[in-house]
């Protein structure tokens, strides 16, 4: 998994209400384990046509889409099933955070997981981002998750919630079982201080 620490980028928005994890990435595409290509299959229904066409109306066939990490969603993002394949789909397009006002539970979990930063903000910035994006498309932000702050194009800070466990995993680029392995020499020194005690009762 990639560290992130702090990232600048254009915003892509997509201020739908309610994004379920089929429409993130449709169950037909479930069965690879390999992230590899999950990406071009990133909302499928919804960029493509009949024909597997790019809809050129659609946000990530527009030209201000390619190369931007941050994705402005709308409220209650990820709901639906607990496939992990969402995260990584859009991990794999190039994104590495999404902002919302509101994550499904099981969705911010296994984004953070994987490096995916879920974002929450109050509405009245989500509304300011989403107008943002549509007279200023070429207007940058940075996130730092050190600081837990998206930094809006006129230097404004905006402070955001990250568990505190899954905060650290990110920033070094590791998962839960990363993190135990992190913690090998310390592991070893207790197990050294603290012998397994002998079984006298045979049992």
């Amino acid at each position: 998994m990639k560290p992130f620490t702090k990232i600048r980028s254009r915003i892509v928005a997509l201020p739908v209400d309610n994004i379920d994890t089929d429409q993130i990435i449709p169950a037909r595409f479930l069965k690879t384990i390999s992230k590899e290509g999950l990406g071009a299959q990133l909302f499928y229904d919804w960029r493509y046509d009949a024909e597997g066409r790019p809809r050129p109306d659609f946000v990530l066939n527009q030209p201000q889409a390619q190369g931007a990490q941050i994705l402005v969603a709308g409220d209650n993002f990820g709901c639906g099933s607990s496939r992990e394949h969402a995260p990584w789909a859009l991990l794999e397009f190039g994104f590495r955070a999404v902002i919302s006002t509101s994550f499904a539970d099981i969705f911010r979990q296994n984004a953070l997981k994987n490096g995916l930063l879920p974002i929450v903000v109050p509405c009245e910035i989500h509304a300011e981002l989403l107008r943002l994006a549509e007279e200023h498309p070429e207007a940058e932000y940075e996130v730092d998750l050190a600081s837990q702050t998206l930094v809006l194009p006129d230097g404004r800070r905006v402070e955001f919630p990250v568990d505190p466990f899954a905060k650290q995993c990110m920033l070094k680029g590791v998962d839960e079982l990363g993190w135990i392995l992190l913690q090998e020499a310390d592991i070893r020194a207790f197990e050294q201080a603290h012998p397994v005690a002998v079984n006298t009762l045979g049992v």
